[in-house]
């Protein structure tokens, strides 16, 4: 949730290009439309440690493989997300706690979005390109206020302003776990941020049945 206007307006089922890295870093230490290689390479020597020490997480679905075996190929560590890219995301500024220091890939759009509002409570640096690969999905962002289907969002660009982010967990996932059914109850795990105060809250509930 954002002020109005907060959140770039993008169709669901539009895919993006994302690439996220946490808050110590220069914003311009990796850019999106370099190879996984260059942008695995200019972090490390910001680091300051040897490629073998970056860990690049990235989402386990057939339209990465080329980009997994060019992080590999690299001698970078990978790690496979099974449960959607905003996790991934936030893994990926998260590195003292997760390990992983950079999120490449894509997926879609309004994830992107999602994604980026989360990093503005949290800090932390991401760029999204819009897939508009076919002339229905450029039309369509056209109408939705999209005239230069080629730019490329920074992060306050795709989510602006005052933001509150909340998820809760259906299913396990690696940011929050899912629903649990008790005989008399149901267990919920909620994270909720805000970017005003970069404070990040982690409720887990029980509700009566």
């Amino acid at each position: 949730m954002a002020e109005r206007g907060g959140l770039l307006n993008v169709a669901r089922n539009v895919y993006m290009h994302k690439i996220a890295i946490g808050a110590a870093y220069a914003p311009d230490t990796v850019h999106i439309e370099w190879s996984a290689t260059e942008n695995v390479r200019a972090l490390a020597r910001a680091k300051g440690v040897p490629i073998s020490e970056i860990t690049a997480i990235v989402l386990d679905r057939p339209r990465h493989a080329g980009l997994l075996e060019e992080l590999r190929t690299a001698g970078v560590s990978v790690k496979l997300l099974s449960d959607g890219d905003i996790a991934g995301v936030i893994h990926a500024v998260n590195t003292e706690d997760t390990g992983v220091d950079i999120y490449l890939g894509s997926g879609g759009a309004p994830e992107g979005v999602l994604a980026a509002a989360a990093l503005r409570c949290i800090g932390g640096h991401m760029q999204g390109k819009l897939i508009l690969d076919t002339p229905d999905k450029r039309h369509r962002a056209r109408e939705m206020g999209i005239t230069d289907p080629n730019r490329i969002y920074a992060l306050e660009e795709l989510a602006a302003g005052d933001v509150l982010f909340s998820a809760t967990g259906v299913t396990d996932g690696s940011l929050v776990e899912g629903v649990k059914l008790r005989r008399g109850s149901v267990e919920t795990s909620t994270v909720v941020m805000r970017s005003w105060s970069q404070t990040t809250r982690w409720i887990r509930a029980r509700h009566a049945r």
